[in-house]
């Protein structure tokens, strides 16, 4: 793009090398500086380091012109005023290009992570399994990401919000029944699958509503792409009724589309095998490793990762990744037998103190 605007102003200018090369410099000075900003006040900064940029070229380049004009305060006045502008400019109309254009910068994305929005306050009392599941599925999509070379904060802040479509009917979900009470034991299989599927098309509502952006609607879209929800569908067949156990597989899968990039497919992966790492009764590092492989094998088999750009050597990375952190959840210390802890604990208080026992009868 420097090259670019620098060609045009060639065009405009009879001098044909000064003033595209001024252009340049403070074109590459500005983009080196502002490459993953992590607040909008960089804008400004960078605006003001542009300034001083402008000022050292304008200078250099009078320089090499072999004069100095009678106007040179003034041109080095208007080069500092310049960069100030650009970086106003630059901070007042991102956010509106982000909001028309639904693209994210990476700055919008950081705004996004920040667990005190107030989506994810309302989670927290409402749907807090979905909310737990969210926060883990972030910590091993955001890892893989970084491992296969994807882009790990959009990974990482889609999961965030990948399933916020379940506010509209938390209580149906299985990770925020707090009692026995299954809701949808009052329900046909098919029903069931409707509420189900809903939370794709009540989250991207939210998504938009919230403005989080195309690149994350897009995933909340796509996590599930053409799934089948399994658990009903056997459910179904079943059932003692001939028009239920006549529908076909099809009117228990997702509406798709599929993922169709890494971070899409990533997401997908993390919230199948959260969930299901969540029925290892004795979940060992070896059982751990079995889970996810046949996990990720059967999603990859049912061709949903057909779309997205994860290779046969990204999975393995993605599953070596993904047991190790599950691993580290799940890893808990050694249980003794009660009697052995009751000596092991005595001896400590014993050893630790002393005089404890006579302090507390005083």
């Amino acid at each position: 793009i420097s090259v670019l605007t620098s060609f045009l102003i060639s065009l405009l200018f009879e001098e044909k090398i000064i003033y595209p090369l001024f252009s340049f410099m403070g074109s590459v000075a500005a983009s080196y500086h502002i490459v993953n900003s992590r607040q909008r006040s960089t804008f400004f900064k960078v605006g003001l380091f542009l300034g001083v940029i402008n000022i050292a070229a304008i200078f250099c380049l009078n320089l090499l012109s072999g004069h100095f004009l009678n106007d040179l305060p003034i041109r080095l006045a208007m080069g500092i005023l310049g960069g100030i502008i650009t970086g106003v400019l630059v901070a007042g109309l991102t956010p509106v290009f982000e909001s028309l254009f639904g693209f994210i910068t990476y700055i919008k994305l950081l705004e996004l992570a920040n667990l005190n929005q107030p989506i994810f306050q309302r989670m927290i009392i409402e749907a807090p399994g979905t909310y737990h599941h969210s926060i883990i599925v972030a910590s091993l999509v955001e890892t893989a990401a970084e491992a296969i070379g994807a882009n790990a904060l959009l990974a990482k802040v889609s999961s965030y919000y990948h399933d916020i479509g379940k506010l509209a009917k938390p209580h149906y979900y299985i990770e925020n029944q707090t009692s026995y009470d299954n809701r949808h034991d009052k329900l046909s299989p098919k029903m069931s699958t409707l509420i189900i599927i809903s939370h794709i098309k009540e989250g991207c509502e939210l998504a938009a509503q919230a403005k989080l952006g195309q690149p994350i609607i897009d995933i909340i879209r796509e996590h599930h792409g053409t799934s089948l929800v399994s658990y009903f569908y056997d459910k179904a067949k079943k059932d003692k009724d001939e028009s239920i156990r006549s529908l076909t597989e099809s009117d228990f899968r997702y509406p798709g589309p599929k993922p169709q990039t890494k971070e899409a497919g990533l997401v997908m992966l993390g919230d199948i095998i959260e969930a299901s790492s969540r029925t290892l009764t004795n979940p060992t590092p070896a059982r751990i490793r079995s889970l996810v492989r046949e996990r990720i094998g059967r999603v990859y088999s049912d061709g949903q990762l057909d779309d997205c750009e994860l290779t046969l050597k990204n999975l393995s990375t993605i599953a070596e990744t993904f047991t190790r952190i599950l691993t580290g959840i799940f890893h808990h210390r050694v249980d003794y037998p009660e009697s052995a802890l009751k000596e092991t604990n005595g001896k400590k208080e014993s050893h630790e103190h002393p005089n404890r026992k006579s302090a507390e009868t005083h």
